[in-house]
């Protein structure tokens, strides 16, 4: 597999291994998210498959989640 970076589209991951974790009802359109071999997460918006996948650190993805958890990302619901 290519270099795996920030941005890259997120086709070119594969499309084996993508969950939507954070799916609702909102008509499909979801977060998705992949565990890399080296323990990095990927993400991408599941209405654009091949669209840039965010690549986050094992210890940002577990701080941004317990953060979330405590209430710190609640202000992006109002």
């Amino acid at each position: 597999m290519q270099d795996i970076y920030n941005g890259m589209r997120a086709g070119d991951l594969g499309t084996e291994g993508w969950y939507k974790p954070w799916s609702g009802g909102n008509g499909g359109s979801c977060v998705e998210a992949m565990k890399l071999a080296d323990g990095r997460i990927a993400l991408r918006q599941s209405t654009d498959p091949d669209g840039p996948a965010l690549i986050y650190t094992n210890h940002e993805i577990t701080t941004f989640i317990q953060g979330a958890k405590a209430g710190q990302a609640d202000f992006l619901l109002s």
